[in-house]
């Protein structure tokens, strides 16, 4: 089995249920993976956090062979340690290289691959027509949304009331990196 840690809960998040979309497209089983969700961002920069005393547990039981770990970059303007894409791999990989799961490690950092900042809905945002996009970026324009969490709600009802029954474009380059990231993860050795 291979592990996926990742924001929100182990429920089905935003996060999680996308990447489960996303390896039922690639033509795997999402139950062949163990979802770990760290809550917030900064969980995953605490060494001492128990998911990771549990995840250890596993590896050394030999119940997980790899992971990837997927976080948010976020924005380097809110956060000037952990905020944006190359802080968020370097203090992951800081982390990674503390715990000894090097190795069987890999990140995926979550954000819009043309700014290199953002979340989850902003990579989901980059995949869409200009049309489409600009349309939802007009209405959190005028809708005057200061916070965060509030933006990426709202871009999220937004996106999925607009595209009912094809929720992502995993066919969009933009996911290309993350497939990758899942096929390499999951493909068999």
């Amino acid at each position: 089995m291979v592990a996926i840690l990742h924001e929100g809960n182990i429920k089905d998040t935003n996060e999680n249920a996308l990447l489960k979309l996303l390896i039922k497209e690639l033509g795997y089983n999402p139950n062949s993976v163990e979802f770990f969700g760290f809550g917030s961002k900064s969980n995953f920069f605490k060494t001492d956090n128990l998911k990771y005393t549990r995840l250890k547990l596993q590896i050394d039981e030999e119940a997980i062979s790899k992971i990837l770990f997927v976080v948010d970059a976020d924005f380097i303007e809110n956060d000037v340690t952990y905020g944006g894409f190359e802080n968020t791999e370097r203090e992951l990989k800081a982390v990674i290289k503390t715990l000894s799961l090097t190795p069987i490690s890999d990140i995926y950092v979550t954000r819009d691959p043309n700014t290199n900042d953002g979340y989850l809905e902003s990579l989901i945002l980059s995949s869409i027509p200009t049309v489409q996009k600009e349309c939802i970026e007009n209405f959190l324009n005028c809708s005057k949304f200061k916070s965060k969490d509030n933006d990426k709600a709202i871009l999220n009802v937004i996106y999925k009331n607009a595209y009912p029954n094809a929720p992502y474009d995993f066919s969009h380059e933009n996911f290309n990196e993350l497939k990758g990231k899942l096929h390499s993860l999951l493909k068999i050795n």
